[in-house]
């Protein structure tokens, strides 16, 4: 029934008559097919995990309440990670890596790790970007600098995006 199920993929036989092949043939024919088959498997792999990590943007949506500033007086910051990520790109946030292939494939780095908070800072854009002009802000400051300022210049350019404090933090 299943007397002659030759194979053949690209000139090379993997699987075939066995009966009409003698010792050596059967080694060389599989030992072609192992090739071959192991071959296909690590690209396989390497393309699915290419794609996967490459169509990583990410959660949907993040909620920006970092342990580093100790007690909250406000809600975290509901923020539309995908949609931000879509629009801008990963480095605009992930500013450490070199591109967005460098920050998708992992692990990010809070932004606590580098920019540390500041009990002193005051909520004012102006006081952070006198205050680090040049510099890497403290926690409180990364996030308004970076955010709000974004924001504001989205919205010179007519563009909807929340600016004043509320629309972003909502009381506890």
């Amino acid at each position: 029934m299943i007397k002659n199920f030759l194979t053949k993929y690209g000139g090379i036989f993997i699987l075939g008559n066995v009966q009409n092949l003698r010792g050596k043939e059967v080694r060389k024919t599989m030992k072609k097919g192992r090739f071959l088959i192991s071959f296909l498997a690590i690209a396989a792999f390497l393309v699915v995990g290419y794609t996967v990590a490459m169509s990583g943007s990410g959660p949907e949506n993040i909620v920006i309440k970092d342990s580093a500033f100790g007690t909250f007086h406000k809600k975290g910051v509901c923020f539309t990670h995908k949609k931000h990520g879509e629009m801008l790109g990963c480095v605009k946030c992930h500013h450490t890596y070199k591109d967005d292939a460098a920050v998708k494939a992992g692990p990010v780095k809070k932004c606590s790790a580098c920019h540390k908070a500041n009990p002193a800072e005051k909520n004012s854009l102006g006081y952070c970007e006198r205050t680090y002009k040049g510099k890497a802000p403290g926690l409180k400051c990364a996030y308004h600098m970076n955010c709000w300022g974004c924001h504001k210049k989205a919205k010179k350019q007519g563009k909807p995006a929340p600016t004043s404090c509320s629309k972003c933090h909502s009381a506890k």
